[in-house]
């Protein structure tokens, strides 16, 4: 099955309910301090998206129990929100999805608790410009390896993992459609991208080896050696030019400057 084509209308649903994911992640940004709880994270998620009219996506797919994906440390992606209690120094990755008017937008971003290690918080800065290198080949007459391409050549040369096992991916009328989008890959190879897919591109990139597990709750995925992992993604459509970024970190960020 190929990849859909979306209109300009189709489009403009799912940035809704992308920027509604950005809203979202910059609720968490208010709240994720030394000792708050997990749990609370995605009690307010799910109560904020209830209240702007969207569905939280991820809570009851497939079994998920929660309206986040809460990975804290070496959680790679898909955790739990638990009675966790963050503490100085953690790093969690809040990824999230919503669903409004039978659209979906996916978004996620990694926090730092508190004081963050220096080879951490370059763990994250490093995933984060990686997730815009991927960004930059997504335009119409590339393909996926360029994207996979230019996350993995950024991330290897500075001495991180990228995880295999999990990939980006189309979202629009679902939460995950074609094509899968690597963040490793070769230049010229994969799906050819064409005006009007939309994707979602999410860097997973390790401090130490690539090597993961998956927790006995067939969910969390973690990193093998304990090391740290960080995550970062966009929604994002494809267009002649510059991809158009869907999904938005401006408030998130705008919120941690002012912390």
């Amino acid at each position: 099955m190929s990849p859909r084509i979306y209109t300009q209308e189709e489009i403009a649903k799912i940035s809704q309910s992308a920027l509604l994911v950005g809203d979202t992640l910059a609720e968490m940004a208010k709240m994720i301090a030394p000792g708050v709880k997990t749990i609370e994270l995605d009690r307010r998620a799910e109560e904020f998206i209830r209240s702007n009219g969207a569905i939280p996506a991820c809570k009851g797919y497939e079994g998920f129990p929660s309206a986040l994906c809460i990975s804290v440390n070496e959680v790679v992606v898909h955790g739990f929100p638990s009675e966790l209690e963050l503490k100085d120094g953690d790093i969690v990755s809040v990824d999230c999805v919503v669903e409004k008017d039978g659209y979906f937008g996916d978004s996620a971003y990694t926090f730092m608790v508190g004081n963050v290690a220096d080879p951490v918080r370059n763990l994250l800065e490093a995933t984060k410009v990686s997730l815009y290198k991927g960004i930059e080949q997504a335009r119409a007459g590339k393909r996926t390896g360029d994207i996979g391409h230019a996350v993995q050549s950024y991330v290897e040369a500075r001495g991180y993992g990228v995880v295999r096992e999990l990939c980006g991916h189309g979202v629009g009328a679902h939460m995950h459609e074609k094509p899968d989008v690597l963040n490793y890959g070769k230049q010229g190879s994969g799906v050819l991208l064409k005006e009007g897919m939309v994707i979602a591109i999410e860097p997973m990139i390790t401090l130490g080896k690539r090597n993961i597990g998956i927790a006995k709750n067939g969910w969390e995925v973690y990193t093998l050696d304990g090391k740290p992992a960080a995550h970062f993604e966009h929604s994002l459509t494809i267009t002649g030019g510059e991809a158009r970024i869907l999904s938005s970190f401006e408030k998130v960020e705008e919120i941690l400057k002012n912390k």
